[in-house]
């Protein structure tokens, strides 16, 4: 039999035990919702294989479809900004379990995006249309940019960036990593490869609508302004090494001319 003090150790480890098991529960909960959102964003922007896309899903007043989507748009930019922000984590793991902060994050984005791409309303005047060799090139183009997405995510650590292996570090007991800066193969052309396929794949189509063109132009907004937060952020944690990767490294074109000082 255990003795009094053995017993109440076991005892005081259980709510510890379960509430680790939680945190990991929760953020395969976090990625399986990012993953449908990953699936729906691809066939959103394509118009591929969904009901309801970016250029198909019912017939909205002019007004009332710009009003609406901007305000989903604006949604998401406020809320991914926002939590991305690290004076922000840091109030925000007096909540959540530290393992966690990056799981709610996921989570709360692709449920965003899934609201977005539920309630979006299309626009369908056409602003240009391409037949033919251009009309291929540009769906490949589109391809390739999910495809730079894809990769680039994995070269750093795609677990990590989307919280399952914090939650799977604090089941096991141990201390979270520490984050080390690296720059493994496109970060070694540009700085922000992952913003860079967002861009190519949002802006790639033979077929431009305007509604399709306010969702590229608002998320290139938004994308180059939250680089310039990021880049701040980037400065602040990583110090002298970072400021030399950005002095000699573009942000988003490969081989753009480097900055001079």
């Amino acid at each position: 039999m255990l003795d009094a003090s053995h017993q109440s150790a076991v005892q005081r480890g259980e709510p510890a035990t379960i509430a680790r098991f939680l945190v990991m529960l929760y953020a395969i909960l976090s990625y399986g919702v990012f993953l449908i959102s990953v699936v729906w964003a691809i066939g959103f922007v394509g118009n591929i294989a969904v009901p309801k896309s970016i250029d198909v899903g019912g017939d909205t007043p002019l007004a009332e479809a710009v009003i609406v989507d901007m305000a989903l748009l604006g949604l998401f930019a406020v809320q991914h900004s926002t939590m991305a922000r690290a004076s922000f984590k840091r109030r925000w793991v007096r909540i959540v379990p530290p393992a966690s902060e990056r799981s709610s994050y996921v989570l709360l984005s692709s449920l965003i995006l899934l609201l977005l791409f539920w309630q979006w309303r299309p626009i369908p005047p056409v602003i240009w249309q391409v037949d033919g060799w251009a009309a291929h090139l540009l769906v490949g183009c589109y391809w390739v940019g999910w495809l730079i997405v894809f990769a680039s995510n994995f070269m750093i650590d795609h677990f990590e960036l989307i919280g399952l292996r914090q939650s799977f570090d604090a089941l096991r007991g141990t201390d979270s990593r520490t984050a080390s800066f690296k720059m493994p193969l496109f970060y070694r052309l540009v700085r922000h490869p992952l913003m860079l396929g967002f861009l190519v794949a949002f802006w790639a189509t033979p077929v431009m609508t305007a509604g399709h063109l306010l969702f590229a132009v608002m998320t290139t907004g938004y994308i180059l302004a939250g680089l310039q937060l990021e880049e701040r952020d980037l400065k602040t944690e990583f110090g002298a090494p970072y400021e030399e990767y950005r002095a000699r490294v573009p942000m988003l074109v490969p081989f753009w001319p480097k900055r001079r000082h």
